[in-house]
């Protein structure tokens, strides 16, 4: 893998997220956030760059459209090694995504409250989120994909020791994590709508 370039960032869970923004400003690592994720690392010094401003398409429908977008899933999914990835993204002009740092809106815990509306409950439900776990971990070949800011000093600990270049092994670890996140993920929202019908 080549040295992370670029980090997309976009958080409910904003837990260790200055400490893992601090060490990647400190890599000269480019952020890319959410508008809550930016809020929060602008608040706390971090020179970023929002994904409407990065992408040129304004968040729309009370966010539930922001990441879904062709430049942050095509920095994503292109693998580094096919030549004919990399020329399409550079005629589009478009650089890698090479770290993506996401959990999810937190259905659990809301869906927790008994007092939580059905409505509530759905508003609560990751699109995006999850589509950015997946790709990543599609692609971690290429892409390093945090889920859990409890793995932030494991992940600053391996890059530490591989001077920026993470392991095959831990990539694939990372991956399968974020698979067995939207997988438990999904099961959760399954259960609830199924208690619902």
């Amino acid at each position: 893998m080549d040295k992370i370039s670029q980090a997309l960032l976009s958080v409910s869970d904003k837990t260790n997220l200055s400490l893992l923004a601090d060490y990647l400003a400190s890599r000269s690592i480019k952020l890319i956030s959410t508008g809550g994720t930016a809020a929060a690392l602008v608040k706390d010094g971090f020179a970023v760059t929002e994904v409407a401003q990065y992408t040129g398409f304004l968040e729309m429908l009370d966010g539930r459209v922001k990441t879904l977008h062709p430049k942050i899933h095509a920095g994503i999914l292109h693998r580094r090694d096919l030549a004919a990835h990399v020329a399409q993204m550079t005629v589009q002009g478009w650089p890698g995504i090479d770290l993506v740092v996401v959990n999810l809106y937190p259905f659990e815990r809301v869906t927790a409250d008994p007092a939580t509306s059905f409505q509530e409950a759905i508003e609560n439900i990751d699109i995006g989120g999850p589509c950015l776990l997946r790709a990543s971990a599609k692609n971690h070949a290429h892409v390093a994909v945090l889920c859990d800011p409890a793995d932030y000093p494991e992940f600053i600990s391996e890059m530490d020791k591989t001077s920026g270049q993470l392991s095959p092994g831990f990539r694939l670890k990372l991956a399968q994590k974020a698979f067995a996140r939207t997988s438990s993920y999904d099961r959760v929202i399954a259960d609830y709508l199924s208690a619902k019908a």
